[in-house]
Parts: C-alpha cells; sequence; structure tokens
C-alpha cells in the first residue's frame, strides 16, 4: 500500500471505503468484511452518523475531487486492511472524514 498514495490508483473497493468515510464525515462504519485486505460491500456494513448540532453535518468537499494524495490516516488504514487479510471489522471511527480507529475482534 505504500506505493499508492493517490486516490486515483486506489483498487475500487478501496475507493468506495474512501468514498463512504468522506460521505460519513462523521461517524462508524460498522461490520466491513475484508478479503485479501480488500474492502467487500455485499452484505453493506452499518453506517452510523454522528450529527453535530450547529455543525458541519455535511460530506467532506474532497468527495468530488477525482485524485489528490492521501493523508498518512488513509495510507495506515489501508496498510491494516492488508495484514488483516479476510475477516470482519467491528468498526472504523470516522472523523473529519478520515479514519481515526479501527477496532478489529482478534481470537485469543
Amino acid at each position: 500500500m505504500r506505493g499508492t498514495s493517490t486516490k486515483a490508483l486506489l483498487s475500487e473497493p478501496r475507493r468506495h471505503l474512501l468514498e463512504a468515510m468522506q460521505r460519513l464525515n462523521f461517524g462508524r462504519i460498522e461490520g466491513l468484511v475484508l478479503r485479501n485486505g480488500e474492502p467487500v460491500f455485499q452484505p453493506a456494513p452499518r453506517i452510523i452518523q454522528d450529527i453535530k448540532i450547529g455543525g458541519e453535518n455535511g460530506p467532506r468537499p474532497e468527495l468530488t475531487i477525482e485524485d489528490f494524495a492521501l493523508k498518512s490516516s488513509v495510507i495506515e488504514l489501508f496498510d491494516h486492511l492488508a495484514r488483516i487479510g479476510d475477516g470482519t471489522l467491528e468498526s472504523i471511527e470516522v472523523k473529519y472524514g478520515m479514519p481515526f480507529k479501527l477496532v478489529v475482534e482478534q481470537a485469543a
């Protein structure tokens, strides 16, 4: 993933996840299935939006931009997904359209 540093270079599933986070802006994506480190949207993950009273609740302006350099938190998220490989994520917490916290269940 380190070589993939722009939106245009992302695989279609990863671009879909990035855009889902940008649309959400604040909240969580729960139950996202991974296959070979790639997000799978069938079944669809659960999307929980945090609505800030008096705040900016719409999608991020970057959503409409075709290509841009990825922030380090997005690159780190995709690195984690690649290491996990196959499974289901408990949640991805999203703040300002960016991944903030990843919750993964692991066997004891």
